[in-house]
């Protein structure tokens, strides 16, 4: 983790979280976390804590996946300015093999140094509109939670960096895994949605009815073949309302959303199987195996027989799932 001047106290504490809870079948530690700083000296957090990494930018050099927390002195990188000589050549030590992830507004480091140019990226919805009017060469997507461009990552904001972190321990060794870590932590394993949720009417008023149940109810039921007239009808709401409604609490249509739900599940089952293809995604809900194969290329980038290899050993070689 590189934290700069400024650190926000809660998102340095994220990734050291998030890798740390991350052990094997045998309580071994699946991550070794190092802070470090541009001269390995004491940095002053964002609420005027001292805190003195443990290495200097020499760490960033043998690093696998190096962390950047977004501080609250960002200067004139808002503005479009160069990063600072200190900064600049802190960034230079990272191996070109090892992925480098932002938490929140520190894409705007990533974008300084040039190494968002031609990628997908995102950061907190507040700054989305800015990031990209300064970076006109990064595509900067609004709505998403955080963006896997394979060894580049972008979150959004303060929350979003655990679901990213969680996603990296997912990649690197699946969701048996990753979800122990979010039960560690009390937190979802992976959230609905994106930041629209959080945008524009994040909670539905006292008079509204939410889809809540619907979605829970449609989770227990994703062998099921459901219909947007079906999941509005079990909400007691017209299609208008229920999409309306839908889009609102979740950030994306419907039917879009029961994809993501049977993948989610069809990954599970490929994780966690040894059933056919073609059974998995009946369980998962998908029509045929050939219908699961299309989305899994579509949204992962690969197929269900190389993702079940890839995570039948989940701590065996490397895997690198590239998500637009």
């Amino acid at each position: 983790m590189l934290a700069l001047d400024g650190v926000l106290t809660f998102e340095l504490g994220i990734p050291s979280r998030i890798f740390g809870s991350a052990t094997d079948e045998n309580g071994r530690a699946l991550y070794e976390v190092v802070i470090c700083s541009v001269d390995g000296g004491p940095i002053t957090t964002e609420s005027e804590l001292t805190v003195q990494p443990a290495s200097g930018p020499e760490a960033l050099a043998t690093a696998d996946t190096v962390v950047v927390p977004p501080t609250q002195r960002l200067g004139n990188l808002r503005s479009g300015e160069p990063l600072t000589p200190e900064v600049s050549a802190a960034l230079e030590l990272i191996r070109p093999q090892a992925r480098i992830a932002s938490l929140c507004t520190a894409a705007y480091v990533l974008a300084a140094a040039g190494i968002l140019d031609g990628r997908s990226a995102t950061t907190h919805w507040s700054e989305v509109e800015n990031l990209q009017q300064v970076f006109p060469r990064v595509h900067v997507d609004p709505k998403v939670l955080f963006v896997d461009d394979g060894d580049v990552l972008t979150s959004a904001g303060v929350a979003a960096g655990i679901d990213l972190c969680l996603h990296l321990v997912r990649r690197d060794h699946g969701s048996t895994v990753a979800n122990r870590v979010a039960r560690l932590c009390v937190v979802p394993p992976w959230r609905e949605g994106g930041q629209a949720q959080y945008i524009e009417h994040p909670v539905p008023g006292p008079t509204q009815a939410s889809t809540s149940g619907t979605r829970m109810w449609a989770v227990e039921n994703l062998q099921e073949s459901l219909s947007l007239k079906q999941l509005a009808s079990h909400a007691q709401m017209s299609l208008r309302t229920f999409t309306r409604r839908f889009r609102e609490e979740v950030g994306m249509a419907p039917l879009q959303w029961l994809t993501m739900q049977r993948l989610r599940l069809a990954q599970e089952l490929l994780e966690s199987t040894d059933l056919p293809v073609d059974v998995v995604a009946h369980r998962a809900g998908f029509a045929t195996g050939n219908s699961l194969r299309q989305h899994m290329r579509a949204t992962l980038g690969i197929s269900p027989t190389l993702y079940r290899r890839a995570f039948s050993h989940p701590y065996e070689g490397e895997f690198v799932c590239r998500t637009r």
